[in-house]
């Protein structure tokens, strides 16, 4: 059953299938555009000069990777290049190692994918000098996989612990250097374990040769272990009252040697943190964690344990507060501890004796406690985190190694310690050469190819130097070591000289010409390492190889109470008097059992180099890094390498990248992969000694046969890109237009059926419909009921949709309203009443004030005249003036002469005098208290309303009117005889005026007025083909009217 993380490959590599030219690899295609990405493909393969030119070329560009074969050389930039992100990660998953530019993750992803293919285990050898970047290296790397491999709660447990185990590491096994602020002062070899499906579920951790003399002495310019000073800077107040101690490193004596308690890189509060949380993580218990912080705060009371010379020289303690704390801290009776500091067992036959130190004695043992105690805490925390981390499944496990160990150090004084660590770097210089030829040698023999011997420098001559029975230079130390008597650095020098003289490897001040000795002190001895020359100084040589610590002071600390002591001194720990080994064969052993180790499983490597000494970026410093190149065997590994053929690819491979060079073999080869490569080289041209074919590979002799075949791969990639756009491009438009008639065919048939489907509804519901409309009206005259009630609703519904649509505008259309269906006969006459309301009053809200005004007074008229005088229809279609003659037209004398009457209405007449009717044209004014008869300047007559009996008008169509009036004296005038182009609307307004309604008097025939008292008048009416007055024969006045037209 596939893993997820083959089901995530399969999907990303399914992506990839998309962009045919992706899977080029990089070190061909890219040797134009950054140097070469593998060293491999260099024309000068065996110039330094070319390989170091490569290099700086592509770390100028921030490449800082670059291949050698399956070797992965890595620049240290000393700068952020946002290249470790999850999204670059997700890029290498899955990848061809060489399909995309050189990286620690396509180291890592091959290394992965190679293990779970072929269930095989697996190591990474990240080495380099101090400073280099080895560290970071094996921490991207467990970053790869903690974010690739797959995830569940436990898994991601096992991955938080083998993550978080490398801060707890750095911080107790790390410290400042000269050449490094996070330098590794231990080796590393790390085991990762994975299940059958490709999912991390353990881990092992392997150290080695911690540099414990660091615990009690620094290089100026150097710092102790990280823990030390994360403790001082980030422990909380209550942990360091607790432990005894003060944030100031000042005050202790294990860390004032180096001068350099704080670095600008190194942040110790932030550092303190993770290591906190990271213990949690890793299970260790809150009284693990107390006991382990007391033991580090020991070391540093012990440092501060001060000794001085008593009166017969005997060391005597000055350490009275220390005493006490390292008491509590180590949970030791205080008296215990100041006997085990000063004093020495010795055991003779009979007794054993308690020898007393001196002040050097003394501070030697004081030393050698805290650099045990350190030393086996370090062990004991390593066991702790293989306790978090050991896998409880007993199934097969695949393994991944990640050796992160020291590079090749030569300092201004190497001692001891890099005596052992260089003769490390020996010792896997020499798997790594064998491993190298081993992996050349198998492959040419399994390809029938004929191996030819390889030249290349053996370093099996420098190990046997160090390292052979009884003759090597850890076989003569160790003999002095245990020699009774005098034995000093001097005397294991002068053996050595005396052992090894004539050795080419071996030169001492003695042993030199006279040149070298120049070079030379009487303590140093000289070693020609693969790498170079390293001189060492013997001082401290015996002590460190001893690293002894007194058998009562182990006895001092198997009393102690706390639990990390108890099992770093344990009491079942052999108590012999037999010497335990040496540091230099405990060293040697474990790097017999790490080559072990190394020898069962598939190796990958990883070189890293220094720039510069300066750690500044982008600074290439040339001496520095031919150093490196020499001491790392890069050339020598590219020598291997390069040896016979430079390039080999399996035939499938090889043929389905260039098979569109030859037409034989393109686009499909119908034979064997074999014989379609030997086709194609043939049609390119390929020499007999250019080439060889094996059993499953091509093997290519010189890069620039393969640069050649890739140039004209170039040429053709872009033809044939050209010619696919086409062809695809033709294809897609080709397919989207099947496609799309295919659809439109489709969807006009379902049209096609919606919409008959829908026709034939259509036609169902009208024939039920028009069967039920034909029932209904053979039966709208019978009662409501099933089967005409829809037709009776239907002719309601259309006669009042009808009846919306032809509404009458007008309240005088009475003849427009349509004619209802009897079913609609009753709501017909009350909606026709309900709309002639609503036009009625919406023809009166519509009305303006002198509109209402003026309605009034034609309603006041309609009263009077409508139906009596024959002129009246005439008159109703003009409107009514207020006045026909404005105050501002009459002559103000008038106007003085009425006096505060004002004005009502005024209109021009014809006054007939009483006797001889003679016209005279007057005007009529109308005050609210009298009528006024003025000529011009004048008042004729005044006829106040109280005097007035009324007004008489002959029912014909003439114009005129006679005003009555009381006359009881014979001076008063009589009626008045006048005639009035606005006879209706004078009279309206005189009826207004005065307030009587029925002052006029309509008459037929003739009227009579009063002339004066006692004597009347009379006026004739009567009608005629054109309008006459005159004075009849009989003294009347003839008013003759035309007759009305009839309307």
């Amino acid at each position: 059953m596939p893993t997820s993380y083959q089901r995530m490959l399969s999907k990303s590599l399914e992506e990839r299938c998309n962009r045919i030219l992706r899977d080029m690899e990089c070190s061909q295609t890219a040797r134009d555009r950054v140097g070469i990405q593998d060293f491999v493909l260099l024309d000068s393969h065996t110039s330094e000069s070319a390989f170091l030119d490569n290099l700086r070329k592509r770390f100028n560009e921030n490449l800082i990777y670059t291949y050698i074969g399956t070797l992965l050389v890595s620049v240290n930039p000393y700068k952020e290049l946002g290249i470790y992100t999850k999204k670059q990660m997700d890029i290498y998953m899955g990848v061809n190692f060489f399909e995309l530019p050189p990286h620690i993750f396509a180291l890592a992803d091959n290394v992965y994918r190679t293990m779970t293919s072929e269930s095989s285990s697996h190591f990474i050898l990240i080495s380099g000098e101090s400073g280099a970047g080895k560290t970071e290296a094996s921490k991207k790397v467990l970053q790869f996989y903690a974010v690739s491999c797959p995830s569940t709660r436990l898994l991601d447990s096992v991955r938080d612990r083998l993550l978080l185990s490398n801060p707890v590491l750095e911080a107790f096994g790390n410290a400042k250097t000269l050449k490094n602020d996070n330098s590794s002062r231990f080796g590393k070899y790390m085991d990762i374990q994975f299940n059958y499906q490709g999912a991390a579920v353990g881990g092992h951790i392997l150290s080695y040769l911690l540099e414990k003399s660091r615990v009690v002495h620094q290089n100026r310019g150097e710092r102790n272990f990280h823990i030390f000073y994360q403790l001082l800077e980030g422990g909380e107040e209550d942990l360091l009252r607790w432990l005894g101690l003060e944030q100031s490193s000042q005050k202790y004596a294990y860390l004032v040697q180096g001068a350099c308690a704080k670095v600008s890189s190194i942040n110790d509060k932030s550092d303190w943190k993770t290591v906190r949380k990271a213990l949690s993580v890793i299970d260790f218990s809150e009284k693990d964690i107390e006991h382990l912080f007391a033991i580090i705060a020991s070391v540093l009371h012990i440092g501060n344990v001060h000794f001085e010379a008593g009166t017969r020289g005997y060391a005597t303690l000055n350490s009275n507060e220390e005493i006490r704390w390292l008491s509590k801290l180590l949970e030791l009776p205080p008296h215990v501890l100041r006997e085990g500091l000063t004093h020495r067992k010795i055991e003779t036959k009979a007794e054993e004796v308690l020898s007393p130190f001196t002040v050097d004695h003394a501070r030697y043992a004081r030393d050698a406690l805290a650099k045990a105690i350190y030393g086996r805490t370090f062990t004991w925390l390593v066991n702790k985190i293989n306790e978090s981390l050991a896998n409880k499944d007993s199934t097969r496990k695949t393994v991944i190694g990640l050796l992160d160990i020291y590079g090749f150090e030569v300092f201004e004084v190497n001692s001891f310690e890099q005596f052992c660590i260089n003769y490390c770097n020996e010792k896997l210089q020499q798997l790594f050469i064998q491993l190298t030829i081993k992996s050349e040698q198998e492959e040419y023999e399994q390809e029938g190819i004929e191996w030819e011997p390889v030249v290349y420098f053996n370093n099996k001559i420098i190990c046997d130097l160090v390292e052979e029975k009884h003759r090597g230079i850890i076989a003569v130390l160790d003999e002095e070591c245990l020699r009774p008597g005098g034995a000093t650095d001097l005397t294991f020098l002068e053996k050595l000289e005396a052992k090894l003289s004539g050795h080419p490897h071996f030169v001492t001040h003695k042993l030199a010409d006279q040149k070298t000795r120049k070079t030379l002190g009487r303590g140093d001895f000289r070693l020609v390492h693969y790498a170079g020359e390293v001189t060492y100084n013997v001082t401290g040589f015996l002590d460190k190889n001893n690293d002894l610590l007194y058998r009562n002071i182990k006895d001092v600390m198997r009393q102690s109470k706390n639990t990390i002591i108890q099992q770093c001194f344990p009491a079942s720990e052999p108590d012999n008097k037999k010497r335990p080994e040496t540091v230099a064969t405990q060293f040697k052993n474990s790097l017999a059992g790490l080559t072990e180790i190394l020898m069962s499983k598939e190796p990958w490597y990883v070189r890293c180099l220094k720039p510069n000494d300066s750690k500044q970026p982008g600074r290439f410093d040339d001496i520095m890094v031919r150093h490196q190149v020499k001491y790392l065997g890069l050339m020598e590994h590219l020598r291997v390498r390069r040896a016979g053929f430079a390039y080999r690819r399996r035939y499938e491979v090889f043929l389905k990248r260039y098979k569109a060079l030859c037409p034989d073999t393109w686009p499909n080869w119908r034979g064997t992969p074999a014989e379609g490569v030997k086709c194609l080289v043939k049609y390119l041209g390929y020499k007999p000694d250019e080439y060889k074919m094996g059993r499953t590979k091509i093997f290519i002799r010189h890069p620039r046969t393969l640069f050649a075949t890739e140039d004209a791969f170039d040429v053709c990639r872009h033809e044939l890109a050209t010619r696919i756009q086409a062809k695809y491009k033709g294809y897609k438009v080709k397919e989207d237009f099947l496609r799309q008639k295919e659809a439109a065919t489709k969807i006009e048939a379902c049209w096609r059926g919606l919409q008959a489907r829908k026709e034939r509804d259509r036609r169902a519901w009208a024939a039920k419909v028009i069967k039920k409309f034909i029932k209904g009206f053979t039966n709208r005259n019978q009662p409501v009921g099933v089967d005409n009630s829809e037709y009776l609703t239907f002719v309601r519904q259309s006669y009042l949709q009808r009846l919306r649509d032809n509404l009458p505008t007008s309240v005088l259309d009475k003849q427009s309203w349509l004619t209802p269906p009897p079913v609609m006969q009753e709501a017909s006459a009350l909606l026709q009443k309900l709309h002639t309301r609503y036009l009625v009053r919406k023809y009166v809200q519509g009305l303006t004030a002198e509109r209402k005004a003026q309605l009034k007074i034609k309603a006041l008229a309609s009263d009077i005249f409508k139906g009596k005088k024959e002129s009246y229809p005439q008159s109703v279609a003009r409107p009514f003036a207020s006045t026909r003659i404005s105050e501002q037209d009459m002559n103000t004398r008038v106007l003085q002469l009425m006096g505060t009457e004002s004005m009502k209405y005024s209109v021009p007449v014809i006054k007939y005098d009483r006797n001889g009717f003679r016209p005279r044209y007057r005007l009529l004014i109308l005050t609210k208290k009298a009528a006024y008869l003025v000529e011009e300047t004048k008042i004729k007559q005044r006829v106040d309303y109280k005097s007035m009996k009324g007004v008489s008008v002959s029912n014909l169509s003439d114009d005129f009117l006679i005003l009555h009036v009381t006359c009881e004296d014979i001076k008063q005038k009589g009626d008045l005889v006048l005639q009035c182009s606005y006879l209706f609307e004078a009279l309206t307004q005189l009826c207004m005026v005065t307030k009587k309604r029925n002052l006029v008097q309509v008459v037929q025939g003739s009227v009579k007025f009063d002339i004066q008292p006692g004597r009347e008048g009379v006026v004739d009416f009567k009608s005629s083909s054109e309008f006459m007055v005159y004075r009849a024969k009989n003294g009347h006045l003839m008013v003759e009217s035309a007759r009305a037209k009839s309307r």
